[in-house]
Order: structure tokens, then C-alpha cells, then sequence
């Protein structure tokens, strides 16, 4: 009896040990590829609705901040980088599908959670490969030379099962592969980061444009999307986990046919995030950018960006606490005005910093920073003189609970 006993509490010790050797707070985000907000808002998705109902959805953008340096094509692998990175194509350097030269100086989320901690679980489920292979850059060394978990994809080289054809029907079957492999997944092993990627909706919006058949293949791609949402409420009733979902696009599509993107229209720029957190702060509700979910599920699994990292940053958390979103900045005869959206109302500071190199781009030693003063962030508004001939001055500011950053350029 004795012995049973002793086994009893040895497997007992060895799940407690197991289960808090994991963290319990989950995230998976879903990108469903070129699905403008006006489609979502206009249709019937219970699934994303289940998801939003929970806690919210917003119109949001991708892009870039227009007619600036940081504009970015509203094409799908730069519209998946700005989430993957966190900052825009004129850091990432994906500009276009060819995916030429991505520049992994700045950091991606999986990167980021392997490099913490081995503990971290990290899963990709994708209909495209080059998701893993090119933007992530699994097993690159310039890329960090990481290796994830667990990854389905590269199921459009199988020919046999998903034999090609010109409707385009094998990529929804393998959307649907991809689903059901990250559900069960999902269920079973309960990985702390996920990413979900569904293609035949833009597939169905090149062929088809604004259609009966776009309609449908988003309808579809919802059902799938609430397949997950109930794997991640059956792991979040059975192991007491935090699972935060979110679900957005790439890019929406152009107004007069719904053929096409990559251009700057108010409908190829307009985006949507529907998520399920309950710790939704006020940049949720004020346009966010697709940049803000890097450091949003950062602060929900609790993985400190690393300072340099963080600096680069062109997202702001719309999860946890903030203090000030939307930098911009003026040059007048070197005198440099700095403008924000404040989300405090505290007597809460900014610090100001200063630096003439990009060294971080180039991959060299970190830009040095000078402190050129500090200020109230409910001020939003701060100006500092600068004497330069530099072709461009990067200027971050340092709120309580993270950074911002802008760029001076001639």
C-alpha cells in the first residue's frame, strides 16, 4: 500500500512540475488573408463573433502611417512581418511575396519567446511555407537560428493529396488541413504561442473580387476559426490556462472591384482585430495598427521585450498598461516638435532620447542614445533643438510601461 502510495505522489509531483514548468498564459492569433473590415462587419461569422463578443473588435490599419517613411505596400507577406516584427516594411524590408531580403535584425515573436526561455512551446500552422521558412527564418542563423516546436505547412507542394486546380478549391482544403492539425494541436499540447494562417479568402478575392463566392469563402474561413476558438476554450476549462485570441488580415481590398491591394486606399489600408482579452486598454478602440499586436501579446504572456528590441518598436500595446501612442514629429530650423495621443491622466513622465545612427538596421553595435529631457506624458507635446547635418535622427521615448518611436527624416 505504501508503495502505491508513493508512486501516487511521485506522478503527482511530476504534473505539478510539468504544469508549472509552463506558463499558463496562451496566445494564438489568426491571420484570414485580405478580408477587408467592411466584409466582416456586413456578414454573418459567428465564429468571430463568439470571439468578440467576449471582449472586442475594432477597425485597424495596416500599411504603415501614409504618405511617410514607414508606408508600407498592403500586400500579404508585409502585411504578416508588421504583425510578425512589430514595425514596418522600412525596418522588416519585406516589401513584396519574393520575401528578397526580410531583415531579421528586428526581432519576430517567436524569435523573441525562444530566445527567453526553452519553456516557451511554439507552433505554426500554415498554407503557405515560407511563413516559417522566410519570414520567421527557422533555422537561419541570421534569423537567430531557432527551431519551433511543432509546424504544419508546405502542403501546397503535395500534389497528390492536394491535387492543383484553377478554382483553387485544393488551397480551402488545405486551409482546412491546416485547421484541423492546429486544433488538435491545440488540444493536446497547448503551446504558448500559435500562428494560424487561412489563404482561400484572398484566393476567392483575386478570382472573383467583391462576390457571392468572397462571401462564402470568409463564411467558410469563419467556421474554421470558431473550431479553434472552441479547442482554445476546452484547454482553458480543463487546465485553468489564460488563452488570448486574435484574429485579423493582412490588407483589405480595392473599392471599385475587390480584385486587388497593395495600394493606399482607405479600403485597401482598413483592417479589423477581433480578440478575446479582457485587459483591453483605450489604443483598442482608437485605430490601431497590426503592429500593436506584437507587444500586445508580449504583455499578456508576460515576455519582457528586450530594451533594444523595445526601442524599435513601432506597435504600443492595446493589452496592459500604456502611456502614449501615435508619436509624431516636425523639423523647423532643427528644432524637432514632438507630438502624442497621451492615454494617462497622471502626473506620469516621458523620457526623451536622441541618436544620430541606425546602427540596429545594420545589425552593428546598439545606437547611442542621448537624453535630450523629459515630460509630462499628458502634456503630448514636447520640443528639443538639435544641430545635424545627419540625413536622419531616430528619436524613442520612454513612458512607465514601454517605449515609442520616431523617425526625423530629411
Amino acid at each position: 500500500m505504501k508503495i502505491k502510495t508513493l508512486c501516487f505522489a511521485l506522478i503527482l509531483a511530476l504534473l505539478v512540475h510539468n504544469a508549472v514548468a509552463q506558463s499558463n498564459k496562451k496566445a494564438v492569433f489568426i491571420i484570414i488573408d485580405g478580408v477587408p473590415a467592411d466584409i466582416i462587419e456586413r456578414l454573418d461569422l459567428p465564429g468571430i463573433k463568439a470571439i468578440a463578443d467576449s471582449s472586442g473588435y475594432a477597425r485597424a490599419y495596416q500599411g504603415g502611417v501614409k504618405d511617410t517613411y514607414s508606408q508600407t505596400p498592403t500586400i500579404s507577406s508585409p502585411g504578416y512581418n508588421n504583425l510578425l516584427t512589430g514595425v514596418w516594411a522600412n525596418k522588416h524590408n519585406v516589401v513584396d511575396n519574393d520575401i528578397e531580403a526580410p531583415n531579421y535584425n528586428y526581432w519576430n515573436l517567436f524569435r523573441l519567446l525562444e530566445v527567453k526561455s526553452s519553456r516557451y512551446r511554439t507552433a505554426v500552422f500554415s498554407t503557405w511555407q515560407e511563413n516559417r521558412t522566410r519570414l520567421i527564418g527557422e533555422e537561419q542563423e541570421e534569423a537567430g537560428d531557432i527551431r519551433l516546436d511543432h509546424s504544419v505547412d508546405g502542403l501546397e507542394h503535395d500534389t497528390i493529396t492536394f491535387p492543383h486546380d484553377t478554382s483553387r478549391v485544393f488551397i480551402r482544403k488545405i486551409d482546412d488541413a491546416v485547421t484541423l492539425e492546429a486544433v488538435n494541436y491545440i488540444r493536446e499540447s497547448g503551446p504558448d504561442l500559435t500562428w494560424i494562417y487561412l489563404e482561400f479568402t484572398d484566393d476567392m478575392g483575386h478570382k472573383f473580387g467583391d462576390s457571392p463566392q468572397m462571401d462564402a469563402a470568409v463564411i467558410h474561413a469563419d467556421s474554421l476559426i470558431h473550431t479553434v476558438w472552441d479547442a482554445v476554450q476546452d484547454r482553458q476549462g480543463m487546465f485553468q490556462e489564460d488563452w488570448l485570441v486574435v484574429v485579423t488580415t493582412d490588407h483589405g481590398r480595392d473599392a471599385r472591384t475587390g480584385r486587388d491591394h497593395g495600394g493606399q486606399s482607405d479600403r485597401e489600408r482598413t483592417t479589423w482585430i477581433a480578440t478575446n482579452s479582457k485587459n483591453l486598454n483605450s489604443r483598442f478602440t482608437q485605430n490601431p495598427g497590426v503592429v500593436d499586436i506584437f507587444p500586445s501579446i508580449c504583455n499578456h504572456i508576460g515576455v519582457a521585450v528586450p530594451e533594444k528590441v523595445a526601442q524599435e518598436l513601432d506597435g504600443v500595446p492595446f493589452i496592459g498598461n500604456i502611456d502614449l501612442s501615435d508619436l509624431r514629429a516636425t523639423n523647423k530650423n532643427g528644432r524637432i516638435t514632438l507630438t502624442w495621443t497621451s492615454h494617462v491622466t497622471d502626473q506620469s513622465k516621458a523620457q526623451v532620447f536622441v541618436t544620430q545612427t541606425n546602427n540596429f538596421k545594420k545589425g552593428f553595435e546598439p545606437d547611442k542614445y542621448t537624453n535630450v529631457g523629459e515630460t509630462f506624458i499628458r502634456n503630448g507635446k514636447f520640443s528639443f533643438s538639435i544641430n545635424t547635418d545627419a540625413p536622419m535622427v531616430k528619436v524613442a521615448v520612454k513612458g512607465p510601461h514601454h517605449w515609442v518611436n520616431v523617425w526625423v527624416v530629411k
